[in-house]
């Protein structure tokens, strides 16, 4: 099946209007102002949400929806938040059974806050969109009511052991209050039948193939895979792919997905089929760590010039192991650019990039996964995004049977060549 890329956009912009619509709804019910902070269009997969939603324990509601559009939504709560919004519309109202007028409260809410969501879609569609009585939701961990859902059967139809390890389409919507700490988590997940009929290209000029989506996909995990494996040999700490995704997303919001604080950015571009930018974000402490243990010495409490050039030599060996995989796929050359250092807010690394690529294209495929140390506190963050129109070229002319023999290499032996740090300003 080959995916429309205008739709996708157009469906993105659907997304966000809807959840606006839901944050609307919250706002009047408990008086509590909310707004989206960021919509996502993910191809991802069941087990990437569930690591996503670990750690917190979660209520809210799942309903199905079916007719006009199907496929679940789920609209969850963290506990504090739920207790904070279900108190601004029941404080001083006396309860028979302490926790029943709580419980019902929050799955009230969520299904006035969801049914905007969902009617915000019938509107557009001009369809009929039937919900389901909603399930209300309560754990604290995300297999207790994701094992059996319609999450897990949203990709391609297929059977059997490898079904969950297919790609999904997932609209994933972070609200936030404003003035309170609260967490709100929305997804949609459409199922196969929805979108086939939505989302199937009409054309070939802006078509991009489900399919080899998903073999490309496949390759950009053994490309996280490998930078993990990179990290460890360099640094001897044991590090694992904790969550990966494909997002579809509009390039004025991909600031908003990285932290507030202080980053440490190393930034490449590159150049072939695809072409596009490579981004590795690390928190300052999680740099720290990573250099103290790359040269076996105690680096500086700040970071100055050595721990830059070893952070930039860190994120060259890691490139070089990420795009030499995929010009391998694509049977091509893949040329980076030497890496360029910032250490600024995160918004503030991420947007030389998005200016790069925002004079031919206003939405981006973005390669985005997270690798964090299995017993210390370490974590990075990558960013592939690639020139769409290169990246619906080089799928087009991908090899599905390339996917089983190719695997990504890279010395892990650093180089003394002098990096270019004027780079960034160019970009």
């Amino acid at each position: 099946m080959k995916l429309d890329v205008d739709t996708l956009g157009t469906f993105y912009e659907m997304a966000r209007e809807g959840a606006g619509l839901a944050a609307n709804r919250l706002s009047s019910m408990t008086g509590i102002p909310a707004r989206v902070n960021v919509t996502h269009l993910n191809f991802t997969r069941d087990a990437s949400i569930a690591r996503e939603l670990t750690d917190t324990g979660w209520v809210g509601i799942q309903v199905e929806l079916s007719d006009g559009f199907g496929g679940t939504s789920l609209l969850l709560f963290d506990r504090e938040s739920a207790a904070t919004i279900a108190s601004a519309v029941i404080d001083d109202i006396p309860t028979v059974e302490d926790g029943t007028l709580h419980d019902s409260t929050v799955t009230e809410i969520a299904q006035i806050m969801n049914n905007g969501f969902v009617d915000g879609w019938a509107n557009v569609l001009d369809t009929n969109i039937d919900v389901s009585a909603p399930t209300y939701v309560s754990a604290d961990h995300p297999d207790e009511f994701l094992d059996e859902s319609a999450l897990a059967l949203a990709g391609d139809g297929s059977e059997g052991e490898h079904a969950s390890d297919e790609l999904a389409v997932l609209f994933r919507n972070n609200l936030e209050a404003v003035g309170e700490e609260l967490t709100f988590r929305h997804y949609l997940v459409p199922d196969a039948a929805t979108v086939e009929r939505l989302f199937r290209a009409r054309s070939e000029d802006r078509a991009i193939e489900f399919e080899k989506l998903v073999g490309f996909d496949r390759i950009a995990q053994r490309g996280a895979t490998q930078v993990a494996n990179n990290l460890t040999q360099m640094t001897d700490i044991e590090m694992d792919v904790d969550i990966r995704r494909i997002n579809f997303i509009s390039l004025d919001a991909i600031p908003s997905e990285v932290s507030t604080e202080r980053m440490v950015g190393v930034a490449f571009s590159f150049a072939g089929m695809p072409s596009g930018y490579l981004l590795f974000l690390f928190d300052e402490d999680s740099a720290r760590r990573l250099v103290s243990r790359s040269v076996e010495t105690r680096t500086a409490a700040g970071l100055g010039e050595f721990e830059r050039d070893a952070i930039q030599e860190l994120s060259n060996v890691m490139a070089s192991g990420m795009l030499d995989g995929w010009a391998n796929l694509l049977d091509t050359t893949i040329d980076h650019s030497t890496p360029a250092y910032a250490h600024d807010m995160g918004a503030a690394v991420v947007d030389p990039l998005v200016v790069g690529l925002g004079e031919s294209q206003e939405f981006a495929f973005v390669f985005d996964t997270r690798i964090e140390a299995v017993d210390t506190e370490v974590d990075l963050d990558i960013y592939v995004i690639p020139d769409e129109a290169d990246l619906r070229a080089a799928l087009g002319e991908f090899d599905m049977g390339r996917v089983a023999e190719t695997q990504p290499e890279a010395d892990t032996d650093l180089s003394d060549e002098d990096v270019d740090l004027d780079y960034w300003e160019s970009l």
